[in-house]
C-alpha cells in the first residue's frame, strides 16, 4: 500500500544577504521538512528589491535547488517580508452588537474597524493580528463568537509595509514563476518555528538578526504585543570589518564567519588569523582580538538600541520568558553572552522546533524564518482566517489575517 503524500506548502525567505527556500510536506499531525534551497541574495539592500533581475535570478536558483532536493515542481509560495519600510502599531475598535449575540459578521466588523488606521499614500496593512476582545467591557476574550452583549471591541496589532516594496517583491516571485500565496513579516514566522506555547505565553521577544536589517517581535499572553525593525544588520558587521582590516567585502564576511566574536575580552590574544589584503598584496597576520575590537562596539550597539526600544515602548514589561535570537548574526561566538548582558534578560538562539524531515540540514537559525513559513502556511490554510482582498490590483493575493490567538503557536 502506498505511503500517503501530504500537501506540500513552500516558504520563501527573501533576505538581504541570502534567498531560501524550504518546502515542507504538511500532513495533519506534523510537518515535515523535504527541501531546502539557498542561493545568496543578488539585488536587495535592507531587505528591499534594488536589482528585479538579479533578484528573479536569485529565486529562480533557490527554487530549482529546492524542487530537486524534494522532487516537485514549485508553483506558489508564502514569502517573507522584512525592511526598515515596516512598521507595526496597536489599535483598537469597537462597535455595538445588534442582535445580543455575537457573530462571525459582527467580529469581522469590529476588526475591520480596528485596523482603519491613518496610513500614508505609500502604506499599506500586511497583518492584522488581533490581541483580545472585550464584550460589554469584560476583557482577555480570545474568540467571543456565541457571546452574549451590546458592545463589543477588539484590541490589534496592526502591520504596515511600503506598497512599492511589497509589490516588487510579488512582481520578483510572478517573474520567476511563482504565485504568491502571502506576505508574512519575517519575525512573525520565525516565531512558528522557534518559540514554544510555554514562552507565548508567559512573554518572549523574539530578535532576528538578518544582513541588512534586524527585527523584534514581542509576544505575551498568546497574542504579539510589538514589532520593530531596526535597520542596522550583519552586513554593517561585514563592513566595519571591511574597512578595519583593509579586506575585501567578501573576505570580511568570510572571517566574520569562521572568527566573528561579540565580546573581545574572550579572545585569546595570542591567537592570531590570516587577513587577505586588497590590490595583489600580501596576506598580513594580525591578532584574532583586533577584529573582535572591531565587531564588538558594533554588535553592542544594535542589542542597545532594540533594548531602548523595548523599555521606550513599554513592552520590556512583557519580556519574561527572556529574549531568543535567530538570523545568521545570531551564530556569532559569545553574542549570546553579551545579549544577557546588554537586556537583563536570559537569551538563547533560536533552532526550528515542531518538524520532521531533512532536520541535520534545516536546524540552523538561518533557516527558521523558511521554516516559520511553511508552518504558517500550514496553520493558515487550514484554520478559519479573516479575509481582506488585496486592493493594490495584484491579482490573487489575498491578506491573510490571523483571527485567533491560537493560530499563532
Amino acid at each position: 500500500m502506498a505511503q500517503q503524500r501530504g500537501e506540500l506548502i513552500v516558504g520563501l525567505d527573501i533576505g538581504t544577504t541570502k534567498i531560501c527556500a524550504v518546502v515542507g510536506e504538511v500532513f495533519q499531525d506534523r510537518v515535515d521538512i523535504i527541501g531546502v534551497g539557498a542561493c545568496p541574495s543578488v539585488g536587495l539592500r535592507k531587505g528591499v528589491v534594488v536589482n528585479i533581475e538579479s533578484t528573479v535570478g536569485s529565486i529562480k536558483k533557490a527554487v530549482e535547488e529546492a524542487e530537486m532536493m524534494a522532487g516537485c515542481t514549485i508553483s506558489s509560495v508564502y514569502v517573507g517580508i522584512a525592511g526598515s519600510h515596516i512598521s507595526g502599531i496597536n489599535s483598537d475598535g469597537v462597535i455595538a452588537v445588534k442582535n445580543g449575540e455575537i457573530t462571525r459578521d459582527d467580529i469581522d466588523k469590529v476588526v475591520e474597524n480596528a485596523k482603519a488606521i491613518p496610513l500614508s499614500q505609500d502604506q499599506e496593512v500586511i497583518h492584522v493580528l488581533p490581541q483580545q476582545f472585550k464584550v460589554d467591557g469584560q476583557g482577555g476574550i480570545q474568540d467571543p463568537l456565541g457571546m452574549t452583549g451590546v458592545r463589543l471591541e477588539a484590541e490589534v496589532h496592526v502591520v504596515t509595509g511600503s506598497i512599492t516594496a511589497v509589490r516588487n517583491i510579488i512582481k520578483c516571485c510572478n517573474r520567476a514563476g511563482l504565485q504568491v500565496d502571502d506576505v508574512v513579516l519575517e519575525p512573525i514566522a520565525s516565531a512558528e518555528a522557534v518559540l514554544t506555547p510555554e514562552e507565548m505565553e508567559l512573554g518572549i521577544a523574539l530578535l532576528d538578526l538578518g544582513g541588512g536589517t534586524s527585527d523584534l517581535a514581542v509576544f505575551a499572553e498568546n497574542c504579539i504585543k510589538k514589532t520593530f525593525v531596526l535597520g542596522v544588520g550583519g552586513n554593517n558587521l561585514t563592513n566595519d570589518l571591511s574597512v578595519g582590516l583593509r579586506t575585501p567585502i567578501k573576505e570580511a564576511e568570510r572571517l566574520k564567519e569562521k572568527y566573528g566574536c561579540a565580546i573581545s575580552a574572550l579572545i585569546d590574544k595570542d591567537q592570531a588569523i590570516e587577513v587577505p589584503s586588497v590590490g595583489g598584496r600580501k596576506s598580513r597576520k594580525l591578532s584574532q582580538r583586533v577584529m573582535g575590537e572591531i565587531l564588538e562596539p558594533r554588535i553592542e550597539e544594535m542589542l542597545t538600541l532594540i533594548n531602548h526600544e523595548l523599555i521606550d515602548s513599554g513592552t520590556k514589561q512583557f519580556v519574561n520568558a527572556g529574549l531568543v535570537l535567530t538570523g545568521g548574526t545570531s551564530m556569532l561566538t559569545h553574542i549570546v553572552e553579551m545579549a544577557e548582558q546588554i537586556f537583563d534578560l536570559p537569551v538563547r538562539i533560536g533552532y526550528p522546533q515542531h518538524i520532521g524531515g531533512i532536520l541535520d540540514i534545516v536546524n540552523t537559525p538561518q533557516c527558521a524564518t523558511g521554516v516559520g513559513l511553511v508552518i504558517y502556511g500550514k496553520k493558515s490554510e487550514s484554520g478559519r482566517l479573516y479575509i481582506e482582498r488585496d486592493r493594490s490590483g495584484l491579482g490573487g493575493l489575498a491578506r491573510k489575517i490571523k483571527g485567533l490567538f491560537g493560530k499563532l503557536m
